[in-house]
């Protein structure tokens, strides 16, 4: 008995101790076990990437990257904080989940090929952005604007394009910011000259233009803007900068030869582990020393400083003269009469004015023959390329003011063969000009919008071009010369996705599964930009087919976006336009004239409806029961066998059925009668990505190579959208 009583006591140290080290156990693994979010995220970037072998331990779903030790992830606790991964030849995208990331402070990704657009939701808590020599495209996202804690961005050597938006104001922790050798065009945003603690800035070979005002107030150490296309004077407190390099421009004040420079010292890969927001530019060429650039600056303004002295003299000598002429001449004298006096006074002084402003102003009059835009605001005037002038806006306005004169050549004078089409504001025309480039130009004739105050007019061009998005079409220019009101876009040549779905005879054969679900992903891109990324929301109001524009790769592009703030009453628009726009109409605009976000949600349902069916919103031709699209189609959406029977017989019936089921969800939620029903535009975005990442890296490639195929459904982790 006593025996019996001793063994629990000596069992139970044991038992317990070996309780404790499982429950350790545990801990150790949970804390181990990655944050799901970040999980998804990096398996979203290994599919991206085709899952490539060079990444040991990385997996497309699952996983645990920070107790696993994936190749280039560190972590702190459960939190994935860094990606390094430069020069591993990584091809492909960068996803759609990195904003995922919210601890990520470091990414480095430079140095691989990897292409298309730099994803328009960045992980936000960035201090480190390294995305460097790849084939990136598309222009520079508008969610570098929030990432407030940045230190070090690097875009160098990739296909960036379009303007740099105004993207800096509160990056107050900018210290290096390089994106040099790209194709960045347009000047310089104002929101530049709110970076107060950036030291390193290389533009170099770009097409950007305009002045480099902006930068004059900023304690710069290094300056690299060579081989651009700006122009004006090189700012005085450009003098005080110790490594600048200007050449390759077209500055008034540019010195005879262009400087010298020198290669660049090989970066340090461990420095830029150690220290990542001092990391060395992927810059070939460095600044020229402080004792080599003096001569190009302080000299050259005191050159400047000095002819204008002189030729000041030259005119207070010649009108003394002409003056004491003037006074012989009234004492009887044989001189030239007054008036030939006056006016060779006003002759010499008009050229010596000219001369003087030639070596001094920054903005230059452009001749109407060559048809270029009258160019960016100016302090004081607008220079018309026809030597007109008007009236400065109240308002900062970043887009391109063009003449009437030079919109009237380009478009051959508004004629009907220039004309692209027509909405509830205007006619659109083609616009050719001298050097190749085309444009799209909206003539405004609106009756209503005649009464809207220039200074009005102005604010809404500025709102419109500050509108940065892919899938968006980017407002460039403006007109308001001589009462006219005039927006000068980009030129998008595929025609529309409605004339090509209903009115190009065979054109909508080349719009396959894989390129409809495509564009709809697309456009849902660029209404969720404007509902839920832009500060205030922007309500498009006129969402539909005829708005949506192809490319050359039947990528869509949003237009019209924030033309609803034209409207003369915004609330209750009662026109032909919009009468015929009732198909896309969602019930509650019909009944009480109430529009808002949810309501263009209904519309793009109503445009998926239209790239499932090829039909259109609103069909008088057909029986009274399928006049509606919505009406018609709504019912059958759940129904497999009915919706086999609603595909658009264009696509000949290559499509995958589980794919088209999955589509057809999406749009019944977002058809619903009732707003408060339909989902955000950021959960339709992630629907229909979903739906795409379910292919497989064959059917990546056939979709590349622009058609689809008919295949059986597999199970849920099969490879078939």
């Amino acid at each position: 008995m006593e025996g019996n009583r001793e063994r629990p006591r000596t069992r139970a140290p044991a038992a317990g101790l070996a309780g404790l080290l499982f429950l350790l156990a545990l801990l150790a693994v949970g804390e181990a076990d990655t944050d799901a979010g970040d999980v998804a995220a990096l398996g979203n970037l290994y599919s991206s990437w085709n899952s490539p072998a060079q990444l040991a331990g990385w997996s497309a779903s699952g996983g645990d990257p920070c107790g696993a030790a994936w190749t280039g992830v560190s972590c702190s606790g459960s939190a994935v904080t860094s990606i390094k991964l430069s020069g591993m030849e990584l091809n492909g995208t960068l996803g759609y989940q990195l904003s995922s990331l919210q601890a990520l402070k470091t990414m480095d990704l430079s140095n691989n090929n990897l292409h298309d657009s730099i994803p328009y939701q960045l992980p936000q808590n960035l201090t480190y952005l390294n995305l460097a020599k790849n084939n990136l495209s598309g222009n520079l996202p508008y969610s570098i604007a929030n990432m407030i804690s940045l230190e070090y961005l690097n875009v160098s050597h990739n296909s960036l394009i379009r303007e740099i938006g105004d993207l800096f104001g509160s990056l107050n922790s900018l210290s290096e910011l390089d994106v040099s050798f790209n194709n960045l065009t347009g000047n310089l945003p104002n929101s530049m000259s709110s970076l107060s603690k950036l030291s390193s800035l290389y533009m170099q070979n770009n097409q950007l233009s305009g002045t480099v005002d902006v930068l004059s107030n900023i304690s710069l150490a290094t300056l690299n803007i060579a081989n651009n296309n700006f122009s004006g004077m090189i700012p005085q407190e450009f003098s005080s900068i110790p490594n600048l390099i200007v050449g390759g421009n077209s500055f008034a004040n540019m010195p005879a030869s262009p400087p010298p420079t020198v290669k660049a010292p090989p970066e340090n890969p461990d420095d830029q582990s150690n220290h990542p927001q001092g990391i060395a530019p992927t810059v070939p060429e460095t600044p020229i020393d402080q004792d080599d650039r003096k001569p190009q600056t302080g000299p050259l303004i005191g050159i400047a400083v000095g002819s204008i002295a002189a030729a000041s003299c030259v005119l207070f000598v010649l009108v003394f003269c002409l003056h004491n002429a003037r006074k012989r001449n009234d004492d009887g004298s044989s001189e030239p009469k007054d008036h030939i006096v006056d006016s060779l006074a006003v002759d010499i002084e008009r050229a010596s004015i000219r001369e003087i402003q030639n070596n001094s102003h920054e903005n230059a009059v452009v001749a109407a023959s060559d048809l270029q835009p009258a160019g960016k605001m100016t302090p004081d005037r607008v220079h018309g390329t026809n030597g007109s002038t008007a009236k400065r806006p109240k308002v900062p306005v970043t887009a391109t003011s063009y003449t009437v004169a030079a919109l009237q050549v380009a478009t051959n004078s508004f004629c009907q063969d220039s004309l692209l089409g027509e909405g509830s504001l205007g006619r659109v025309y083609r616009a050719d000009f001298p050097n190749g480039k085309v444009m799209a130009v909206k003539k405004i004739d609106s009756p209503s919008l005649s009464l809207y105050e220039e200074d009005n007019f102005l604010e809404v061009v500025s709102n419109i071009s500050r509108l940065r998005h892919p899938n968006i079409v980017p407002l460039t220019g403006y007109c308001v010369e001589h009462g006219q009101r005039l927006l000068v876009c980009e030129y998008i040549g595929n025609g529309t996705l409605h004339d090509i779905l209903h009115f190009s005879d065979g054109m909508s054969k080349k719009l396959t599964w894989n390129t409809r679900v495509r564009i709809a992903l697309g456009a849902a891109r660029a209404l969720e930009y404007l509902h839920e990324v832009c500060l205030p929301p922007v309500v498009h109001r006129a969402f539909k087919s005829s708005n949506i524009l192809l490319d050359e790769e039947y990528s869509p592009h949003l237009s019209d976006c924030g033309l609803a703030a034209l409207s003369p009453n915004p609330e209750r628009e009662v026109s032909a336009e919009v009468i015929g726009s009732f198909g896309y109409s969602a019930p509650e605009f019909a009944m009480s004239g109430t529009y808002t976000a949810k309501s263009d949600v209904y519309s793009f349902g109503v445009v998926m409806l239209e790239l499932l069916t090829g039909r259109k919103p609103l069909d008088s031709s057909r029986e009274r029961q399928e006049q509606s699209l919505v009406r018609w189609a709504t019912p059958q959406l759940h129904d497999i066998d009915s919706l086999a029977k609603m595909v658009d017989p264009a696509m000949d019936g290559l499509y995958p059925a589980k794919s088209l089921s999955r589509f057809a969800d999406i749009i019944a939620i977002c058809v619903q009668s009732e707003p408060e029903f339909r989902p955000p535009m950021s959960e339709v975005v992630q629907q229909l990505v979903r739906l795409m990442q379910r292919a497989s890296i064959i059917r990546r490639q056939s979709d590349d190579l622009g058609y689809s195929y008919r295949v059986p459904d597999r199970d849920a982790g099969g490879d078939v959208l």
